[in-house]
């Protein structure tokens, strides 16, 4: 389709001789379209041309050469300078995107090449083992998985990494709870919550008992040395672990193409300490190897390796991302985690500027995400204050379905259903805010199915499914007069859709999905203001057929946009 931003661009250039600016990157959209259809701001011209971004607005707009096939008038206002495009091309080119020899694969309207040959890894949800799966690994897990989809739709080359935590001092403990107390748990049924406990209770020890928490380390080494036992034990406690996510990963519709966590990368960090040793940036403190960063205006040091020849998260990540480098040649390396490790970050993507080429270590980035709490406060696994995400999922879908029950008693499916409905809701709550903001849990707000919500966007999907089913024939492309699409309601509805690769590729520039939930909510409201002032079943047979085809294309892109932003759309509710 037609870049409008470019042709525009092209024409400011021509007009002011500016040809050496990347003037595409300056236009905005106006949130008012009385102000026309996009606005290219002259105040960024103000210091290279030296007059007021008024008179430079002006002179611009004197000299453009319109109207032209892409853009019919400019206006000045103050110091922009405001474009109208051709309307009529547009929807014909948007109406012509849903063709009819693209029928099978409609619903993959927006999808590109845009990313082609480029690869990007997305590390995502990466829960510890033997600990509940609660919501504080919401965000990481659903934000991860809608960035892992839309690179993908764009045609990057994605791998989703699901970085376990199943390393670490946290399993001498749990080992060493087992050693004290096994017997008292059947680990054969609800293996998570038991876990929890025995966590737990380990934890209450060794603040009361030095002497326990020094086991936990020594279970730790014993572990990191491959002593049978601890081994074996840390074994099932992965895989019962993973038997639990796996059903919640299921319910959620999240996906990985990798599970190796951290201990994957055990006999790889001796390498990272060589490498570095090598190149001199290794030093002693303590009897702890380090990497001091004060030269790179980072006052606290790296650890590498602690004194008593163990290793720490830091470690773990360099030798991950030495290995990533060499396996998936990644031009993204994507880390979803919480803000409270951007410190951590920091320091690990400064060392990795001494341990991979530049290439790798510019593509390393922090997803920074805001932290959840209760109205009560923090959360803790260490104190068995959580909500576990099973028991939200459970609540919510039940909530659907006592909703479902009142407003369509008769409805088939009614599980299905209310399930999608569920995670919808849970899905949308999680992803439409930006992601830095921190988000209290609400239990209220979670379960409200009215405004602007997850289920709001289905519901308006399965009007334009009650649209389709209402009429014998959808009509081809060649059947749709664009004539009759020329109301404010209809070119709004076309305009929402025309942008919608924009959106996604804004999505992988910003790695922020609360800008693809923004979008399904406005679509949504955009038709059914369409849907209130439009009669779409009527007796002149071409308005019927444009706007039956219009919702079509709406339904497309909410369920494509839905898939994305990570749920499905039922067909009623």
């Amino acid at each position: 389709m037609t870049n409008f931003k470019n042709e525009i661009a092209k024409l400011i250039s021509n007009a002011g001789n500016l040809k050496e600016l990347d003037l595409e990157s300056f236009i905005e959209v106006p949130k008012d379209k009385q102000n026309g259809d996009f606005a290219f701001p002259c105040f960024r011209l103000a210091k290279e041309l030296k007059k007021a971004p008024q008179i430079i607005a002006q002179d611009i707009k004197n000299n453009l050469e319109l109207p032209n096939k892409y853009i019919v008038k400019a206006e000045v206002v103050g110091g922009y300078i405001n474009f109208y495009i051709n309307k009529e091309l547009q929807t014909e080119e948007v109406i012509k995107s849903f063709s009819d020899n693209n029928k099978s694969e409609i619903h993959k309207y927006g999808k590109s090449e845009y990313g082609n040959g480029k690869n990007i890894i997305v590390e995502y949800s990466s829960p510890n083992i033997a600990k509940p799966f609660h919501i504080g690994h919401l965000r990481t897990t659903l934000i991860g998985n809608c960035l892992y989809r839309v690179y993908k739709y764009l045609g990057y080359n994605t791998t989703g990494i699901n970085h376990l935590g199943d390393y670490g001092t946290q399993f001498g403990k749990m080992i060493e709870a087992y050693k004290l107390w096994g017997d008292e748990y059947d680990l054969t049924t609800d293996p998570i919550n038991k876990m929890m406990d025995m966590y737990v209770r380990i934890n209450d020890l060794c603040k009361k008992d030095e002497t326990v928490l020094e086991k936990c380390r020594e279970n730790f080494k014993l572990l990191e040395n491959g002593n049978k036992f601890e081994v074996d034990l840390w074994n099932k406690f992965k895989d019962l672990s993973l038997a639990e996510f796996s059903r919640i990963y299921d319910v959620l519709n999240v996906k990985f193409d990798s599970y190796n966590g951290e201990a994957f990368y055990q006999d790889k960090m001796d390498e990272v300490i060589k490498i570095l040793e090598a190149k001199g940036r290794i030093t002693e403190s303590k009897g702890a190897k380090i990497v001091d960063l004060e030269d790179r205006g980072i006052s606290t040091p790296c650890i590498i390796q602690k004194s008593d020849g163990s290793s720490i998260y830091a470690t773990r990540d360099l030798a991950a991302i030495l290995y990533r480098a060499r396996t998936y040649d990644f031009d993204k390396c994507l880390y979803v985690v919480a803000y409270e490790q951007n410190l951590h970050f920091k320091q690990v993507f400064e060392v990795a500027k001494d341990l991979v080429d530049e290439k790798y270590a510019k593509g390393l980035e922090h997803v920074s995400y805001g932290m959840v709490s209760l109205p009560t406060g923090k959360m803790s696994t260490r104190e068995g204050n959580v909500i576990k995400i099973e028991e939200l999922i459970g609540e919510t879908i039940k909530k659907s379905e006592e909703i479902i029950l009142q407003k369509n008693p008769n409805l088939e499916n009614k599980e299905d259903v209310a399930k999608k409905v569920g995670v919808a809701a849970i899905v949308f709550n999680t992803l439409s805010s930006s992601n830095i903001k921190d988000q209290v849990f609400d239990w209220n707000v979670a379960l409200n199915f009215q405004g602007e919500t997850g289920p709001y966007i289905q519901y308006t999907y399965v009007r334009t499914r009650s649209v389709l089913e209402k009429i014998e024939h959808i009509p081809s492309v060649n059947e749709v007069n664009i004539e009759k699409l020329n109301d404010e309601y209809s070119l709004n509805i076309i305009d929402i859709i025309y942008n919608f690769e924009n959106i996604l590729i804004q999505v992988t520039e910003k790695n922020e999905p609360s800008i693809l939930a923004r979008y399904l909510i406005e679509l949504s409201k955009a038709y059914s203001a369409f849907y209130n002032e439009n009669k779409i079943i009527c007796d002149d047979k071409e308005t019927q057929n444009a706007r039956v085809f219009l919702s079509m294309m709406v339904g497309n892109v909410l369920k494509q946009g839905g898939y994305l932003l990570g749920f499905e759309m039922p067909e009623k509710m």
